[in-house]
This record gives C-alpha cells, structure tokens and sequence, in this order.
C-alpha cells in the first residue's frame, strides 16, 4: 500500500517510510488481553486509513449506548459521524475535522460517569481517527476500559471484546 492511502498525516506518513513497526502501549490504565491487542495493532498497520476509520467507528459506537441519559440522544453524535464520513469520502479538511473532534470531545467532560466519559472518549478518539492513525488504538483501549469499568475487570470480558474488535477488521 502506498503511504497517501495508508496515512493522511504528512508525520505519520513519513514515519511509516522511516521506522519499523513496533508496538504501542495503551495510554490509559486498562485489564486487557495483551497477545490479541498486539494482533489488532498488527493488523490495523496494513489497513489504509479511510477503513481505519470506520473500523474505529465500528469499535467505539456500541459503548455509546453507556452515555449518560443526558447525552445519549445529543447532538454532537451525528455531527462526529457526519464529519468523520466527510472526511473518509474526502470532503472536508483535517482542520476541520479537528474542530469538530474537538467539540465530541466535550462529551467526556460533561459526563457523570465514568463508563459514560470513557465511552465518549473512545467515540471522541473513533471521530479523530480522520486526522491521525494512532487514535485508531486509542480509542479500541478506550472501549476496553468501558469493558472493564462493566465487568469489574474480567480478563474474560476484554479479551471478549477483542476478538469482536478483530472480527471487524476481517469484515472490512
């Protein structure tokens, strides 16, 4: 694959000419089933970035259903799916797409929850996905922190949710 389809971010494009893979570690404190998180990162590496994009979708839109009551039904939702299809089919900027990743993420901050703010954070990180490849991951741990905050850390659950996590990469 060439480096304009597998990353849009002129770093990230060139990272990928200069340096070789290598694993990243979750951001975030998370339970999680490190050898199907490895795969994961391993086969995201050979997606381009618009199917990175809606893998990332894919990923996070289940755990918007733990939203807070009050956020469940807002607004700024479909104004993330909208602007991160636009930016798939490439009609809008990164810099625009940037702005409006910045307003779902005010999703997070206005939660009472924290499975409702981790679930908008792997949403929030799903939507910036259209500008940076490294949010793809980002937001996957995100929802397995969601996992865990549900199941009081079953090792179980998140390597459940991983294999789900992978399935959609071969569905795409």
């Amino acid at each position: 694959m060439n480096t304009d389809d597998f990353a849009w971010n002129k770093h990230e494009k060139k990272a990928k000419e200069q340096t070789k893979f290598t694993y990243s570690s979750p951001k975030i404190k998370i339970i999680d089933h490190n050898e199907l998180r490895n795969k994961i990162e391993e086969e995201l590496e050979n997606l381009p970035q618009k199917l990175l994009g809606q893998w990332a979708l894919k990923v996070a839109n289940p755990y918007l259903d733990y939203l807070d009551t009050h956020l469940k039904d807002d607004p700024r939702i479909i104004l993330g799916r909208e602007a991160l299809e636009k930016r798939l089919n490439g009609t809008i900027r990164a810099y625009d797409l940037r702005k409006v990743g910045f307003t779902v993420n005010e999703l997070a901050k206005e939660a009472k929850s924290n499975v409702s703010k981790y679930s908008a954070r792997s949403f929030a990180q799903a939507v910036a996905t259209g500008h940076m490849r490294g949010h793809a991951m980002v937001s996957s741990d995100y929802a397995i922190k969601v996992v865990n905050l549900l199941t009081n850390n079953s090792l179980d659950a998140s390597m459940k949710e991983r294999k789900r996590q992978l399935a959609i990469i071969n569905d795409l």
